[in-house]
């Protein structure tokens, strides 16, 4: 006869997508009125909307203006446990990553953590006022930063073959 039931599972901590839990003889019962089979529960793990993860790591984005990038700041970031004050350095570059230790999922067998990636995305203002627009030129002028200069790609070998051709 077959009936249907509810049961209660605990899933540990740091099960990934995809994995399988055996629940022992709660399956249905053998021929025959034999033992019961196991039940296998398949894990699939919902997207979030700030982390995403890569094993044991957790990753997310956060969104920096370009003057706090410059002259430094503090961020609060919510972790899985709690939430977390990081400090990002004067002079930070875009895409730069910061990277807390054992703020990421618990290890499915063992002890320990793995990381929270903070990935910063610099964001460069793109319409100023005329008043900031000058400051902005301004400091450029002191820096030597009016024009922008186009970087040599290559590596050692092409340089090397530029200098014996005159291009240095």
């Amino acid at each position: 006869m077959r009936t249907r039931r509810s049961l209660t599972v605990k899933i540990p901590a740091g099960v990934e997508d995809g994995m399988r839990i055996r629940l022992a003889q709660q399956g249905e019962v053998g021929p025959g009125g034999g033992t019961a089979g196991d039940l296998y529960v398949e894990i699939h793990e919902r997207p979030h909307d700030v982390y995403s993860r890569k094993g044991d790591d957790l990753h997310c984005r956060v969104t920096v203006p370009m003057t706090a990038a410059a002259l430094g700041t503090r961020l609060t970031i919510k972790t899985l446990d709690s939430e977390e004050t990081v400090d990002v350095k004067a002079g930070t570059q875009p895409a730069s990553t910061l990277r807390l230790r054992a703020r990421g999922v618990p290890h499915l067998r063992g002890t320990g953590r793995g990381d929270l990636y903070v990935h910063l995305d610099v964001r460069t203002p793109t319409k100023l006022d005329p008043d900031q627009e000058k400051m902005l030129r301004d400091f450029a002028k002191t820096r030597g930063e009016e024009v922008a200069e186009l970087s040599k790609q290559g590596g050692f070998f092409s340089r090397m073959r530029d200098a014996f051709n005159g291009h240095a």
